[in-house]
């Protein structure tokens, strides 16, 4: 008989810190943990996180039900590439080439090099949509911002995402693009009636689940209409409108439970354990726990909260038991795939097609080349970045020069040998001091390589929008100016 211990273990995916499983998490896996979820600081390259996968499946008798999951959204948010820049742009430049077919291909190429990998879960697409100029999070993770156009990419993405077994995650229910909080660190509120929410966020969201999507991942966000509590809390968000309207029957994935919206708002009184029965009492499923310090007492402290719900009539014990199956249900093996060198050619050609070019950037001459560097978001974070290196390559005596916004005087010093500046920005529009930069540089006749969500265009300004911070919308950018 399985206990509601073995059950609760069944139904958590932790994080860990390292490139090798720790003694810890093997055990736990062998008892049957319900996986783990991969970030950058997991991944070497393919090889290794392949070998890294295959151990933990091995530590389970009968090899199978472990789910390996990864937030591999291509783009600016990579795991695989951490440390050279996403072989494929992100979501938002897709979006902007408007190329369904083309968004397949893309999917379906890092669902085979996932497979490959030995990863059965993927935690994406985004399905939010890129709704608030001062939206901390989003942004270039969606494929847009219209619910119509955006939709078609999202269920492309999911149907090319599964065609080699590895599941799909639409996130982050029910929406998180016009929030202006980022969940990491604050609890956002979506200002939206049912109503509104049925006619622009639910659209993608409904568009995923008709292409077949095998999970959907909570959102740490409070819709007031619904009550107080945040949707992965919410049993009106999880079970009656994801689950009874939206008639969604696959996994439900929380964001992760220590971020700053649900371990700020709730856990400092309820604790984790406590988060984590309420998100399975809404509805959740699959519950992630990513932090960096994952240790095995957090576990223990998950696992012994949900037993006592379950012994104090808290939490019925086959909501339990529907949940740990559902969990399981995301560690199918993937297609076999053979892990091979990395193609860039499909998404430098997708690259390539989302370029938007204002104006007639042409270079007069080798440039300066001024990478201007901003907090990348936490949800992205630190990965190569800029045109500088691209661009140097290409076009023989190009100097790259790395710069902060406060680095106004060396800019304007640099710039003075060269008939050609390029700039490039990351959201500008969202950077005071990198506005400030810009207007100080309104002398020099610069072009400007804007690779996050456009903002306004610049009079008389030529602009190179990439929509994607990848490697390849970079190459894709310099190639166009080389």
């Amino acid at each position: 008989m399985t206990t509601p211990e073995k059950l609760a273990e069944a139904v958590l995916l932790p994080g860990f810190a390292g490139t090798t499983a720790p003694d810890w998490l093997r055990r736990r896996i062998a008892g049957g943990l319900g996986g783990v979820v991969l970030f950058g600081r997991n991944v070497v390259d393919d090889e290794q996180v392949a070998a890294l996968t295959a151990q933990l499946r091995g530590e389970r008798d009968g090899d199978s039900g472990v789910v390996v999951g990864i937030d591999e959204e291509g783009g600016d948010v990579t795991r695989l590439d951490v440390n050279t820049g996403s072989f494929v742009p992100g979501p938002l430049a897709l979006g902007a080439a408007d190329d369904p077919e083309l968004t397949t291909a893309v999917a379906a190429a890092l669902g085979e090099r996932l497979a490959a990998c030995g990863v059965t879960l993927n935690l994406a697409p985004c399905a939010d949509l890129t709704l608030a100029a001062e939206d901390p999070i989003i942004g270039v993770r969606a494929f847009g911002s219209d619910p119509v156009k955006a939709s078609p990419h999202v269920a492309a993405y999911v149907t090319g995402l599964q065609k080699y077994g590895v599941a799909a995650c639409a996130k982050h229910f029910p929406g998180h693009g016009a929030a202006t909080e980022d969940s990491h660190v604050a609890l956002p509120v979506l200002p939206r009636t049912p109503a509104e929410l049925r006619a622009i966020e639910l659209v993608p969201f409904a568009a995923a689940i008709r292409a077949g999507v095998r999970s959907v991942m909570s959102g740490h966000l409070v819709v007031p209409a619904w009550g107080a509590e945040p949707a992965t809390l919410n049993r009106v968000a999880l079970t009656d409108v994801l689950r009874g309207e939206l008639g969604f029957t696959g996994a439900v994935i929380t964001d992760a439970l220590e971020m700053g919206a649900v371990s700020g708002a709730y856990g400092k009184h309820d604790g984790l354990g406590r988060s984590a029965v309420r998100a399975l009492a809404a509805g959740a499923d699959a519950l992630c726990l990513g932090g960096a310090a994952f240790e095995a007492e957090h576990l223990d402290a998950c696992v012994t909260a949900i037993v006592a719900a379950v012994a104090a009539g808290e939490l019925p014990l086959d909501r339990l038991e529907e949940a740990a199956s559902r969990t399981a249900a995301l560690g199918t093996d993937p297609a076999p795939a053979a892990v091979g060198p990395v193609d860039r050619r499909l998404g430098l050609e997708a690259a390539r097609k989302a370029l938007r070019v204002t104006g007639e950037p042409r270079l007069d001459g080798p440039p300066l080349v001024v990478d201007v560097q901003t907090e990348p978001t936490i949800a992205a974070g630190p990965m190569p970045w800029g045109l500088g290196a691209h661009l140097a390559e290409l076009v023989p005596g190009t100097r790259a020069l790395t710069a902060t916004p406060d680095d106004v005087d060396a800019v304007l010093e640099a710039a003075k040998g060269f008939r050609s500046v390029v700039v490039i920005t990351r959201e500008a529009h969202r950077h005071p001091r990198v506005r400030e930069l810009l207007a100080a540089l309104s002398t020099v006749d610069y072009i400007r390589v804007e690779t996050g969500v456009p903002g306004p265009l610049e009079a008389g300004r030529p602009r190179i929008d990439t929509f994607s911070g990848s490697y390849v919308s970079l190459r894709a950018a310099a190639e166009y100016l080389a």
